[in-house]
């Protein structure tokens, strides 16, 4: 940890005070974090400013390599980047060990897409007077990128902003979430050691509304990229003004099951089950709304519960543990509160719904009234809603019915039903025969509605950090 705490330390000596950070299962302080100013934001932006030509500079060779030795720090540092995620996010270390893993894959991408950073040739003479010249586009980095990002994915969901912005020769500085900022010191820590200039990547930790407006406002940040919650999103793309901008926000991820499936209900089940409670459902796609056709309602609701009665809460050092705490006490009671809202609207609790420790129990909800928070809002905690249907048509229609439009899923048999409903449902990505709680790190990722804004994926989100050019040669 000597880089890492030379960091913190550096950061400290300029800073407007601390704050420590502590383990949300435990409630140990694992460290002391600086509450930098905002000179100490401006002065990281000015830094990464001053090596963006450095940057631009290098080849496209150049920069897949710092991408893959950082790959390959990290892959022999696993358990360290693993348990550091443990302490400082209460995650499940078997979680942690998959978002090191993730993590690992991600850079891997970025490294490949930053060899194929590559534009188009264009026919001018398709247009009148166009002939004898010829014509390409190519992309050239921004400048300077200002990342914001949450608790739950401390290390992945940086990597997915800060993996990019390398790749496509920018630099980039990094405002992580005040709860889970030890991840993204280690992250720079690799960065480092992979030979990337120290001033390329920043980490500067404190009060995100405060130095997220700095980032904001600063003439030399060409790009806000930010994942958190729909009301802060509105928030930034009101205050962003002509700089680029990707938002991705939050969800109440909804799934059908038809009734083509009842063969596989054990199987469904234990998926939902992983869907809705992997890490708390602390996730931006949890599965959150389940529509389940009549005719299997009860076999499913059946399976779910027992699937749901295996998980084990426990220390997050337990290599057995399932489900730990929650990442404050605040979630807690807004998640208690969410369900006594519902139940006196007249929804049933079918397993859990009580507090263990600072978690909940994995909590199963029947006859959630659709305008209830546990329906309309992003939970962001262990709960499940079942909802039986009558039809695919029905399911759709309450499907849609939602401010969010990240992932939906569909178990079905029939092709048609699948195809119909892939193309009706009014989200960004459509999972068929899955869980919508599934994101391949390459593939694109965005949300309509009040969801996100542009797209996430390591190539999309490449093209969208940088800027196109095209260049014409007139030959005659």
């Amino acid at each position: 940890m000597a880089l890492v705490s030379t960091y913190i330390e550096d950061l400290l000596e300029g800073s407007e005070g601390s704050y420590k950070l502590v383990n949300p299962h435990t409630k140990e302080e694992v460290a002391t974090i600086p509450e930098c100013s905002n000179s100490q934001m401006e002065r990281a932006i000015q830094e990464a400013e001053s090596v963006t030509d450095e940057l631009a500079s290098m080849s496209l060779a150049e920069r897949s390599e710092i991408l893959i030795k950082v790959a390959g720090i990290i892959e022999e540092e696993k358990e360290r980047f693993a348990s550091t995620i443990v302490k400082e996010s209460a995650k499940p270390i078997k979680y942690a060990r998959g978002e090191v893993d993730r993590t690992i894959e991600t850079l891997k991408f970025c490294a490949v897409e930053a060899r194929k950073l590559e534009g188009e040739s264009i026919r001018l003479d398709a247009a009148p007077n166009g002939q004898g010249r010829d014509a390409y586009t190519i992309y050239e980095p921004l400048g300077v990128i200002g990342a914001i990002t949450p608790f739950n994915f401390p290390l992945n969901l940086v990597v997915h902003k800060v993996g990019p912005a390398i790749a496509a020769g920018n630099t980039i500085v990094v405002k992580p979430a005040e709860k889970t900022p030890l991840s993204s010191f280690l992250l720079k820590e690799a960065f480092e050691k992979a030979g990337l200039p120290s001033k390329a990547l920043a980490v500067v930790t404190g009060d995100g509304p405060r130095l997220g407006k700095v980032l904001i406002d600063h003439p030399d940040v060409k790009k806000i990229t930010f994942t958190g919650s729909p009301e802060v999103g509105e928030t930034i793309k009101s205050q962003v003004g002509l700089k680029k901008l990707t938002l991705e926000l939050g969800n109440n991820s909804a799934l059908y099951i038809d009734r083509t499936e009842e063969e596989n209900l054990s199987e469904i089940a234990g998926k939902v089950a992983t869907g809705a409670f992997s890490y708390s459902g602390q996730v931006c796609i949890s599965t959150q709304r389940v529509y389940v056709h009549n005719q299997i309602s009860e076999k499913f609701i059946t399976e779910l519960v027992q699937a749901t009665s295996k998980l084990q809460y426990g220390d997050p050092f337990d290599e057995g543990t399932d489900i730990a705490s929650l990442i404050d006490e605040s979630s807690q009671a807004r998640l208690l509160d969410w369900i006594e809202d519902a139940t006196k609207n007249g929804a049933e609790i079918l397993c859990g719904g009580k507090c263990f420790g600072y978690g909940l129990e994995p909590t199963i909800m029947q006859g959630v009234d659709a305008s209830d928070k546990l329906s309309s809002r992003e939970v962001f905690g262990p709960i499940v809603n079942v909802n039986v249907v009558n039809d695919s048509e029905e399911a759709l229609e309450e499907m849609n019915d939602s401010r969010y439009g990240l992932n939906a899923g569909v178990f079905t048999s029939d092709i048609k039903t699948g195809l119909r409903m892939a193309h009706a449902l009014d989200v960004g990505q459509v999972l068929v025969n899955d869980i919508p709680t599934l994101r391949f790190d390459h593939m694109p990722y965005g949300g309509r509605k009040d969801s996100g804004y542009g797209y996430e994926g390591v190539k999309y989100a490449i093209k969208e950090m940088t800027k196109m050019k095209m260049i014409s040669l007139n030959y005659t």
